[in-house]
């Protein structure tokens, strides 16, 4: 029988703002649109120093405007990596495209150059680097690739909010820059997104296909669009948020020092490798969990963990393993997902709270 749950896998950090703010776009009865998503829009530019920021109702619908604004259709190829969350994946499907997906650095876990290249055909019209847990892809040999072969870059920074690659914030890089606020992100608007661009064309094409098609003649279509608006209420929420964020980074970044001089050395446990490029604040601390060490296997250390009262999360599916995808067997990507174990991670995780899952994890050492 599992005990009470001590430590969550993930848990929000509230500041005060947070409800007043929400009360004050209550009040105003402006509950969809309104004055605070033009706010949170505003604050997020002028935090990331690009020119333009439009919110999404979350950080797929955020990839799925940038798809549209790049006009990717069916027949296109993008590139994604073969381990991470699906999301850029699964909307190239939903755009009729075909998601061709990269193996991984064996460290990092995230998609390179080198593995890049050789999934460059003539169809390819996009490559969506993929900034796992918080991590940053090697960007500079990625964007001169691309710039190469002609090929658009969307980051995907759904994790990676605010990390830094060589002084650049993670989503600033590409073209287009996408951002989830789900509920255990590092700020949270409960679901939400964002994406960030230096072009006009493209802020303008991602707003139109955001509402409806429409401009400013009402209920007149001028393309076949969506509603991937966030409200009011979810975006008085980021508003607060975004006041916090050094707060709150200052804080997780606390609790991944812990981890990694915890488990610095450690027999069988090895910490996803951030390189001396990157600032990393990690939406989650992972590692991977070395089966001769942990010959349980991993989805069974989960299970004495949470009999433990300690949440964890597995890695994510390899493509290769999902048939939708129909990729090619990647054994790096494949070996990754079965090994990667996913820790609490939030703000007000205490230093004996990280403490005890280290100490219960390497307990469970053969």
């Amino acid at each position: 029988m599992p005990a009470t749950l001590m430590i969550p896998y993930a848990q929000p950090s509230f500041f005060g703002a947070e409800e007043a703010y929400l009360v004050e776009a209550f009040r105003s009865t402006w509950i969809s649109g309104g004055a605070f998503v033009d706010r949170f829009e505003e604050d997020f530019r002028r935090y990331c120093g690009t020119r333009y920021a439009v919110t999404a109702s979350n950080g797929t619908t955020a990839l799925h405007m940038a798809y549209l604004a790049l006009g990717i259709k069916h027949g296109d190829e993008v590139i994604v990596p073969g381990f991470g969350f699906l999301a850029a994946a699964n909307i190239a499907l939903h755009v009729g495209a075909r998601a061709v997906c990269a193996e991984v650095d064996p460290d990092t876990w995230c998609m390179t150059a080198r593995e890049i290249e050789p999934c460059i055909s003539p169809r390819t019209r996009l490559i969506v680097p993929v900034h796992t847990y918080g991590n940053v892809c090697d960007m500079d040999p990625i964007l001169s690739l691309a710039r190469h072969y002609r090929i658009a870059v969307v980051e995907d920074a759904a994790e990676a909010f605010p990390s830094r690659y060589r002084g650049r914030l993670a989503g600033t890089m590409g073209a287009l820059g996408t951002y989830s606020f789900q509920a255990t992100k590092t700020i949270t608007t409960g679901e939400g997104g964002m994406v960030v661009t230096e072009d006009s064309r493209l802020h303008d094409t991602m707003s139109l296909y955001r509402n409806h098609g429409m401009r400013t003649r009402r209920y007149w279509h001028e393309v076949a669009g969506h509603n991937f608006r966030m409200t009011n209420l979810q975006a008085a929420i980021g508003c607060a948020q975004l006041e916090h964020v050094e707060r709150i980074v200052s804080e997780r970044k606390r609790v991944q020092a812990l981890y990694a001089d915890r488990f610095l050395n450690a027999d069988g446990i090895t910490p996803q490798r951030v390189s001396p490029d990157v600032d990393a604040t990690l939406w989650s601390c992972a590692v991977t969990l070395d089966p001769l060490a942990f010959p349980q296997g991993r989805d069974a250390v989960i299970s004495q963990l949470a009999e433990a009262g300690i949440e964890t999360r597995p890695g994510f599916y390899a493509a290769s393993l999902i048939g939708i995808y129909e990729a090619p067997p990647q054994p790096i990507c494949a070996a990754i997902s079965r090994q990667v174990i996913s820790l609490p991670t939030y703000p007000s995780l205490s230093d004996d709270h990280v403490a005890l899952v280290c100490d219960r994890i390497t307990s469970l050492r053969k």
